[in-house]
């Protein structure tokens, strides 16, 4: 059976209700964000795309437990002038959440099209930032900026543009600070897949190679 290439599974609660995004063929589509919750106890509060006529099955209310699966999007959207990548679940099936499954699970196959970007923190910790080009229907392609750490983040440097990757893990929120020219900061959130078990396969015509890391 052929691997998924971008498969979405998130298990959460409806933080804030949904509003109009934008239409395609004359189907509206709304977002809103789901507060999906961690192991820590935390939550990321995730970005989610849907159709009208799927928030329709549901019945969407203010912190009402939901089930979402589809797949991880990317767009492009101009804002204050910059063009800027967004990421979105976007949903292909709504419900009611059912038994004890694992509440964000992510599975991607494409190809790593930048050089990772490796580095550590002040504490020592390794990270290696990952971007990888996605494949999906009518020629599109999503860019979905992946994480890694530990053990993975010393896999992930070793990697090359072009590499096949299959990622699993979980699709996560980060908030960050940005320091602007004139010493302003912002608060920022940074969505991304953090790597959970990365896998590599050479594109054809190079020496067969088949390599996998599963953390730290």
């Amino acid at each position: 059976m052929e691997k998924p290439v971008n498969a979405l599974s998130l298990t959460g609660t409806i933080a804030h209700m949904p509003e109009f995004s934008h239409d395609v063929f004359g189907e509206p589509f709304y977002q809103l964000t789901l507060a999906v919750p961690r192991l820590s106890g935390v939550h990321d509060m995730l970005p989610v795309t849907a159709s009208q006529r799927l928030l329709d099955m549901v019945s969407p209310a203010q912190d009402m437990p939901l089930h979402l699966e589809g797949q991880v999007r990317s767009y492009n959207k101009m804002i204050d002038g910059v063009g800027r990548l967004l990421i979105t679940a976007f949903a292909q099936r709504l419900a009611p959440p059912e038994g004890n499954e694992n509440p964000n699970t992510v599975l991607l196959c494409g190809a790593l099209c930048k050089p990772p970007a490796y580095r550590t923190t002040p504490f020592g910790r390794e990270i290696a930032d990952l971007m990888l080009a996605v494949n999906r229907a009518f020629g599109k392609s999503d860019y979905i900026p992946c994480i890694a750490w530990g053990r993975n983040a010393r896999f992930a440097a070793q990697l090359t543009v072009g590499d096949r990757l299959m990622i699993e893990g979980r699709l996560q929120s980060r908030p960050y600070q940005k320091q602007l020219p004139d010493g302003t900061v912002l608060d920022k959130i940074a969505y991304e897949v953090s790597i959970g078990r990365l896998e590599t396969e050479r594109p054809e015509g190079s020496p067969a190679e088949n390599r996998f890391s599963t953390g730290e």
